[in-house]
């Protein structure tokens, strides 16, 4: 490696002082041998909040938009000027709690020169349970045993290998026992998504029009198309303060729209029809379900969706 190179660029969209602060501060008090940069692309923050912060973290690079952009052109911008041997997507909602998690996991990677991308364990504030992260590409199959449930049942998850593998917003949730074993998958989740620049720099940056959720599902099926691997690796842990829920009728119309754009560049248009309507069967199911267990505000956020498919 040539003196000076950096070995790691790290890459965070923010909005809020507050977390953002948290976050970077864990940064430095994890404990590494390794040359870092840290690029901070502030998306249009209040008042320009987290640019305030430049006097506290003197050599974090600062991006500053007005525009509130989507996850993957924001994190274009910092990718787009990152120099590091890999680059890692982190949000700022999370907070690195194992000292010298940097340097095992690209020296791990190094071992494993045929892995591109690879994403850590993301445990809930209460330090005990784990957060899903990732799954594998969502064929028709898999995007019918998510909407029916049929992935949720013991065992049988094992063998369809889900889109959504099992977690704590599934109303048959027992456990997060698929993410306690460190394996390789089609997908991580953004929030912590490590990329080796060499391969990002064949592959290509995020496609911007998905504006959120679906966006890294497209640039891990990139990463695999060309060849390289990516793998789940849940010796290493941070600490993911915010999660998708059930009850969020942005993630939920997000994931829809972006998943049939998904479908209308990687998959067969004859498949197009046949997923909206496993879709649309599938949350005519949800309706019934979480109307039941959640109430009728979430029954409306599925009606919604329905007639947005």
């Amino acid at each position: 490696m040539p003196k000076n190179q950096i070995e790691l660029s790290i890459v965070i969209v923010s909005s809020r002082r507050d977390t953002l602060k948290t976050c970077l501060k864990s940064i430095y008090e994890a404990k590494t041998k390794l040359s870092l940069e840290i690029i901070v692309v502030d998306n249009a923050s209040i008042g320009s909040e987290v640019n305030g912060l430049k006097n506290d973290f003197k050599s974090v690079k600062f991006i500053r938009r007005d525009e509130n952009g989507g996850f993957g052109e924001n994190n274009n911008l910092g990718m787009r000027i990152a120099v590091g041997r890999y680059v890692l997507l982190l949000n700022d909602d999370t907070k690195i709690i194992q000292e010298n998690i940097f340097d095992e996991m690209l020296n791990w990677m190094d071992k494993n020169p045929k892995v591109g991308v690879s994403g850590c364990a993301l445990m809930n504030p209460d330090m005990k349970s784990l957060q899903g992260s990732g799954g594998y590409f969502p064929t028709l199959f898999r995007v019918f045993a998510w909407w029916s449930f049929l992935d949720d049942i013991p065992f049988l998850d094992r063998l369809i290998k889900p889109y959504h593998p099992l977690h704590g917003w599934s109303p048959f949730y027992k456990g997060d026992r698929y993410f306690m074993e460190p394996h390789k998958q089609d997908w991580v989740t953004g929030a912590f998504y490590l990329m080796r620049k060499k391969a990002l720099d064949k592959v290509g940056l995020f496609d911007e029009d998905f504006f959120l959720y679906v966006e890294e599902v497209d640039l891990s099926y990139r990463f695999t198309k060309s060849g390289w691997e990516i793998w789940y690796l849940p010796q290493w842990r941070i600490v993911h303060y915010g999660q998708m829920t059930t009850g969020s009728e942005r993630a939920i119309l997000d994931e829809l729209k972006n998943l049939i754009l998904f479908y209308e560049k990687h998959y067969p248009k004859w498949q197009i029809p046949i997923l909206r309507v496993i879709l649309k069967l599938g949350i005519i199911l949800r309706f019934i379900v979480f109307g039941i267990l959640k109430g009728v505000k979430v029954s409306k956020i599925y009606a919604k969706a329905f007639s947005t498919i």
